[in-house]
């Protein structure tokens, strides 16, 4: 007998085999009831079979866009038929406002047309007047002169008359021709560059008086001022030239007619005149004659 036989050991018995076969149970139990579960199953859940239609929307839906559609499309038509009147109305407003202000710019044209041409047929009559009395005066010239010498001839004491109506009525020969002519042109118009017959400038209207006796002066008052002996305005006599400004650079020329006045072709405003010396004194004077 072996000597260790009796003595209990202290190592726990081996539990693997009854382990494993205990896993094996539990393990064969879960199979089972999976098994049974799965042949189960089927018999009681039946198959779905039943078909279940979903309502159909796509017809309404389709016309509620078909009708939204036409009431987009209908905005648009009229905020385009809108913009189309808006757009007339305001090409009309401005035809309106351009046909107004034409119409006033017209009428304002005809008005001042009018004034003008009843300007031209006031400044006309008043010109044919003047003249009318200017041929009068040229007619009588003659006969008072004739009737002052006869007068002088036979009475000794008007010797002393006044020098205005003497220094005119003195002017013989090319220089009472000269002074003639300029006091005929009285009441012409005025116009720059003017040469005659019924309108002059200073230097135009001076040069056409001395071509009446062949005389052939220079064109321009600056050449005129020099054309001839500087004078003084206190021994002045008919026909002479008064310049204003200094000799050869003189701006405006008149001729001396006698009694202390002048016949000029002024300005446009007054056109040709004949004024006195006091008027418009001028600078110098040259004796062509």
């Amino acid at each position: 007998m072996s000597l260790t036989a009796h003595i209990p050991s202290h190592r726990k018995p081996r539990q693997r085999a009854s382990k494993s076969a205990l896993r094996a149970g539990v393990a064969g139990g879960v199979l089972s009831t999976i098994a049974v579960a799965g042949a189960a199953g089927p018999a009681q859940a039946e198959p779905v079979t039943q078909t279940i239609e979903m309502p159909t929307i796509t017809a309404g839906l389709s016309t509620a866009v078909a009708a939204s559609a036409q009431a987009t499309q209908q905005v648009a038509l009229d905020l385009e038929t809108q913009a189309h009147e808006d757009a007339a109305a305001e090409s009309a407003a401005k035809k309106a406002k351009k046909a107004k202000a034409e119409a006033v710019r017209k009428a304002e044209a005809q008005k001042k047309a009018e004034a003008a041409a009843k300007a031209r047929a006031e400044a006309e009559a008043k010109e044919r007047a003047e003249r009318a009395s200017r041929t009068a005066e040229r007619t009588t010239l003659s006969a008072p002169s004739s009737s002052s010498s006869g007068n002088s001839a036979s009475t000794s004491a008007p010797s002393s008359a006044s020098s205005a109506p003497s220094s005119s009525s003195n002017a013989t020969g090319s220089a009472a021709a000269i002074v003639a002519f300029a006091k005929a042109q009285v009441g012409d118009a005025y116009v720059a560059g003017g040469t005659g017959p019924n309108a002059w400038d200073c230097s135009g209207l001076v040069q056409a008086a001395y071509r009446t006796v062949g005389i052939d002066l220079p064109r321009v008052s600056q050449s005129q001022s020099t054309a001839g002996t500087q004078v003084s305005l206190d021994n002045l006599q008919p026909g002479d030239i008064l310049y204003w400004g200094g000799a050869g650079s003189a701006y405006h020329v008149a001729i001396y007619v006698g009694g202390g006045q002048f016949v000029g072709a002024q300005n446009s405003s007054t056109g040709t005149v004949q004024r006195s010396m006091d008027y418009d004194r001028p600078s110098g004077a040259v004796r062509v004659l």
